[in-house]
């Protein structure tokens, strides 16, 4: 037991792959190096797929790129609705982000998602946008006036949201992902061949993805909820 909890251990520390020599010294951890390797798929997922677009007579290619784009927008439109639609970019962006960041563990990598620091970033970004689209839909006079919705004496509790709607959202997201790996790496120790394959299938794919979808439904719901004209 002693063993598999050091290797636990282990396999959760951040470890620092290296420095850059600036300010000090500012460490570059695994969880940022992935992320960038997930930016890296994305930009040259959406150039390649993107490239010689037609109006007419299209590629099957570009039939599959449009089918997926639209299930996708549709799919997050359907959520925010249709007033929140200039939002849609960023929360599709989002969805395929935490998408790949939750299941790129099948190909050897560390979930970035099992770092705490950064499904904290990833909550404040979605937190600082709700709030911007509050302010931008009603104006700031009628924004403060929702903290006093709907009598005055919750104002203390509308603010206490502030803190809690990205709190729920960071630590859902980190705690799904975190303890989906550390049951995948118990199976791995305990039995290395078969079995983890198949559980992989649900704890590195499913959920994975079920994070993703459900990180994106709140925030598209906070959003919705931020804009509406009371």
């Amino acid at each position: 037991m002693d063993k598999i909890a050091e290797h636990l251990v282990a396999e959760l520390q951040c470890e620092t792959v290296f420095t850059i020599p600036l300010f000090g010294g500012i460490k570059v951890t695994e969880s940022v190096v992935v992320t960038w390797i997930i930016m890296g798929i994305l930009f040259l997922v959406s150039f390649i797929m993107t490239r010689n677009l037609k109006v007419d007579n299209i590629s099957k290619r570009q039939a599959v790129i449009e089918l997926v784009v639209t299930k996708l927008t549709s799919m997050v439109e359907g959520m925010i609705g249709e007033k929140g639609k200039g939002y849609v970019p960023y929360l599709t962006t989002i969805l395929l982000y935490i998408g790949l960041a939750n299941i790129i563990g099948i190909f050897g990598f560390k979930p970035p998602t099992k770092d705490l620091n950064v499904t904290i970033a990833l909550a404040l970004m979605s937190i600082v946008l709700v709030e911007a689209a509050g302010i931008y839909h009603l104006g700031v006079k009628k924004w403060l006036l929702k903290f006093t919705k709907p009598i005055a004496v919750v104002t203390p509790i509308n603010i206490l949201e502030l803190i809690t709607r990205p709190l729920s959202l960071c630590m859902r997201l980190f705690g799904n992902v975190l303890g989906a790996f550390v049951i995948m790496e118990l199976i791995k120790l305990v039995v290395p061949y078969v079995v983890p394959a198949v559980f992989s299938i649900y704890f590195d794919l499913f959920d994975g993805l079920l994070q993703a979808y459900v990180f994106v439904f709140l925030t598209s719901l906070y959003i919705k909820e931020e804009i509406e004209d009371d």
